[in-house]
C-alpha cells in the first residue's frame, strides 16, 4: 500500500466513527468506548518506545518541535474550543462550538498525516506503527466531531462530512510532508508532541472519568498490542 494508501485508510476511520453515530449502533459506540482506552495504551507506548527515541536522535533542538506538537493541540483543543472533550457530546451545544471543534480537531488530524508520513520517512517500521496508533483514535474522533455537529443543530449529513473533512486532513497532511521542509525535517517530532498530547491528556482522561475497572484493562491491552506490533512489524525489517 502506499503512503497515500495509509493515510486515506485512516482517515477513512473518521468516517467510520461518524456513521457508527448518526446510525445509533449500540454495539459500535460501546466498541469505540473500549477503543478509547485501548487507543490511549497504544499511542502511549508507540510515543514514547517508538517515536521520541527516533526523533530526538536529531538532538537538543527536536525536544522543542515536540513541545511544540504538544502546545499546538492543546491550544487547538482547549483554549480556541473550550468545551472540547473526545467521546460523543450528549448535551446541546451552540453551532459555533460545532464549528470550532471542526477547526481544532482539523490541525490534530492534519497531523495524523504528517505522522504517518513522517514515520515512513524514519523506517517502514516506524511508518507502520505510526499508522497503527493513528488508526486506532480515528473511531473516536469521528464520533466526537459528529455528535458535536449534531448537538450544533446540524443535519446527519453535515456530521458525516464534517468527519470526512477530517480525513482529508489526514491524507494532506501526509501529502505535504514529503514536499514541505520543515514538515520532512522536523515533522516526526512534531508529530511525537501531537499524539502524546491525544494519548495522555485527551484519551487517558476521557477513559478514567468513567470510572470503569475494564477501561483500564483494555488501557493496558493497547500497550501489549504496542509490543506485539514492535515484535511482529520489526521482523519485517527497517
Amino acid at each position: 500500500m502506499s503512503l497515500i494508501g495509509f493515510a486515506l485508510a485512516a482517515g477513512l476511520g473518521n468516517v467510520a466513527g461518524a456513521l457508527a453515530l448518526v446510525r445509533h449502533s449500540d454495539r459500535s459506540l460501546h466498541a469505540i468506548d473500549a477503543g478509547i482506552a485501548f487507543g490511549a495504551g497504544f499511542m502511549l507506548a508507540v510515543t514514547l518506545i517508538g517515536v521520541l527515541p527516533t526523533a530526538l536522535h536529531d538532538g537538543y533542538h527536536a525536544a522543542w518541535f515536540v513541545l511544540a506538537g504538544y502546545l499546538a493541540v492543546h491550544v487547538a483543543q482547549h483554549v480556541v474550543n473550550p468545551h472540547f472533550h473526545y467521546g460523543e457530546e450528549t448535551h446541546r451545544v451552540s453551532a459555533a462550538t460545532g464549528i470550532t471543534a471542526l477547526v481544532g480537531l482539523s490541525l490534530h488530524t492534519f497531523f495524523d498525516g504528517v505522522a504517518i508520513a513522517s514515520g515512513f520517512l524514519a523506517s517502514t517500521r516506524l511508518g507502520l506503527l505510526l499508522f497503527l496508533a493513528v488508526l486506532v483514535h480515528k473511531l473516536p474522533e469521528g464520533v466526537t466531531i459528529a455528535s458535536m455537529m449534531l448537538a450544533g443543530g446540524q443535519s446527519k449529513g453535515r456530521a458525516i462530512a464534517s468527519a470526512a473533512g477530517l480525513g482529508l486532513a489526514t491524507v494532506l497532511g501526509a501529502l505535504l510532508t514529503e514536499s514541505v521542509a520543515p514538515l520532512a525535517r522536523h515533522g516526526l517530532a512534531l508529530s511525537a508532541g501531537v499524539t502524546l498530547y491525544v494519548a495522555a491528556s485527551n484519551l487517558v482522561p476521557e477513559f478514567q472519568n468513567r470510572r470503569r475497572w475494564q477501561a483500564a484493562v483494555w488501557f493496558l491491552a493497547g500497550v501489549a498490542a504496542f509490543l506485539a506490533a514492535e515484535l511482529v512489524i520489526g521482523g519485517w525489517g527497517s
